[in-house]
Formats: C-alpha cells, structure tokens, sequence
C-alpha cells in the first residue's frame, strides 16, 4: 500500500477518535459529485443519462465544502461527470486543502493540461485518473480515441510540476489477468505514478453496456492471477492488504457502504454512489434513516455481484483496525511503499 505516512496516520488517528467516541457509523471517504456532465461518453457509466437540465447545473461551492465538512470525514474523492468542467472546482479543491482534507480529484484528463495552472502542489491534494487499460483498450473503453494518450502526456505534465498522481483503473470481464498486468505495470514502472487504485466494474443500472460487468467468481480469478508472482507487492496499490485479499477470494466482507458516503448535487444518496434509492439533505439522515442492514451481496439482489471498493475497502480497513496481526502488516506495507 502507497498511501503516503501522513496521510496513514491521520487516517489511523481519526478511525482511533471514531472507536473512543463509540461511534458505530461514520465516514473515511465522501464522494463528491459537484457535477454529473461530462466530456466522454463511457459505456460503464450512467452519470450522463441525467436530463439535460440537470447537466447543466453545479454545485456551489460553499455547498460542496460545507457537505464535507459536515460529515467530518478526513479524505473526500471529487467526481462526477468531470470536475475539470466545474468553473469553480480549484476553489472547492482550495478550501478542502485549506481545512486539511486528503483530495482526490478524480478526471479523464481531457482538460487537465489546460486548467493545471489552477491547481497548487500540495501533501493534501492528488490528481487522479482514470485509466482502463493502454491506448486501445482504454479509448475503446471511453469511446474515443486519443484519450489515452493525452491522460499519459498529463499525468507526465502534473508530474513534471510537482503534482501528487494517482490513478483509477476499472476492469471489466473482458479483461484478462494479461490486460491487468500490463496497463498496472505501465502506470506503476513508467509512469511511476504515486499510487493506483483498481476496482471490479458495478453494473449501474443507466449504464448503456450491460453486458461486461464482472461477477464475483470472476473476480476473485482475474486478481488472483494478475495478483500472482509478485505483481501485488511491487505495485504501488492504493488499498488497504485485507481489502486486496478480499478481490482474490481469500477473505469476504459484508458491505459498509456509509463509509464512503455520496454527496452530489440531488443531496446525500442511499445507499451508495452505484445504487440510488433516494436522497436526503444531511449527512445525519442519511447515517440514522437508511437501513443499511438490507444491503449487501445477499441481501439485495442488486448486490450480488459487487465487490467495489466503496462497500468493501472501508470493512477491510476496520478489521484491520481491529486486529493488531493485520495493523502491523498494513503499518509494514505503507513503510515499505514509501521507501521505494
């Protein structure tokens, strides 16, 4: 795991408070969506089935740091649509970074040399991107080409500048262990981005392909052989080691998913940012008015074959949390991460 000591720490500090104030619910991560357009047309992704009025809106700023700030979660992953379209997003980003929050500005790069100049280097603030596979897996993914190799000439630039680089990468069942090993090499060994995140593709339900959507077994198979010979270790993942266990198979969780809570711009979701059964306006209703036991695989029908990151890393990091074996391992990895 690659996550930088700092930030470990403050994320460890924050889940101690948690425990001590006996709190069973809260957040690690929220999602924000100041946005839902976008500048691609991702077969995976439904953000832009929205009608078009709700295209063109964005979120005011004060509203958009004021929803963090409101569930006290230490980290927050600003979504969308893309946020590089939002007029204002370097001022969301400022004001997060200034209250000392770990951003994550998730983009497809389309715009990123553009509006770079926006932005500021900081500890607190990483650009991440999205990438599915290299050039021809990936423009086929986001259904144009050239995408791919200006995300690369970007994340060159941000690095070049100074810029925390992470990147995102979703695969599909038309994936192999093979397309896994390449494009997570390439990003790891020459890009040498700081940290990449992976996560087994949810069938949204507004998503126009419906048909590549990976199922549990799948899963488990494809990370274990891309995982093997020691591919996991020498990646820099950005995952806690319980949760990487878990996309092989060797552990299984239930689903937390008011971990990563989701604020967009119709107010907190239930349950999650891949499902949507309502929304409520404070992060304490969605917290004490969802009931979060009827999800997860086995549960809800809708759930049976997810196993993405923001029902299942947020179990992995409390049960590490929880055992002092699996504390000092994750302690161990980030160590090790950093001295590369």
């Amino acid at each position: 795991m690659a996550m930088p000591l700092r930030q470990s720490i403050k994320v460890a500090t924050y889940l101690a408070e948690q425990k001590l104030r006996k709190r069973d619910k809260f957040p690690l991560i929220v999602e924000l969506e100041p946005l839902f357009a976008c500048n691609l047309k991702c077969e995976g992704c439904g953000k832009i089935q929205h009608p078009a009025g709700v295209l063109k809106q964005r979120m005011p700023v004060a509203q958009a740091v004021g929803a963090v700030l409101e569930s006290g979660a230490p980290m927050v992953s600003i979504a969308g649509g893309e946020p590089l379209m939002h007029p204002q997003i370097d001022e969301i980003v400022r004001q997060l970074v200034a209250k000392r929050k770990y951003v994550f500005l998730c983009t497809n790069a389309m715009l990123l040399r553009k509006k770079m100049d926006k932005f500021k280097p900081s500890p607190y603030f990483a650009f991440a991107v999205h990438i599915d596979g290299l050039r021809e897996r990936h423009d086929e993914s986001v259904a144009k080409e050239g995408v791919f190799d200006e995300a690369v000439e970007a994340i060159k630039e941000a690095k070049r500048r100074g810029f925390r680089v992470t990147t995102n990468s979703t695969f599909f069942n038309t994936d192999t262990p093979q397309t896994v090993i390449e494009v997570l090499n390439f990003l790891n060994d020459d890009l040498k981005v700081d940290e990449m995140m992976i996560s087994p593709a949810y069938a949204y339900e507004k998503a126009p392909d419906q048909e590549h959507f990976l199922g549990v077994e799948q899963t488990r198979e494809l990370f274990k052989k891309a995982f093997a010979g020691g591919n996991r270790r020498r990646w820099r993942l950005n995952h806690s080691p319980l949760f990487l266990d878990f996309l092989e198979g060797k552990v299984d969780f239930p689903c937390t998913a008011w971990a990563i809570p989701n604020y967009s711009l119709f107010g907190w979701q239930r349950p999650c940012y891949l499902m949507s059964d309502g929304y409520v306006p404070t992060y304490r209703e969605l917290i004490e008015d969802t009931d979060w036991d009827k999800y997860g695989r086995g549960k809800d029908p809708r759930c049976a074959n997810c196993m993405a990151h923001c029902g299942y890393e947020p179990t992995a990091v409390l049960a590490t949390m929880g055992s002092l074996k699996e504390s000092l391992r994750a302690m161990r990895e980030t160590v090790n991460g950093n001295r590369e």
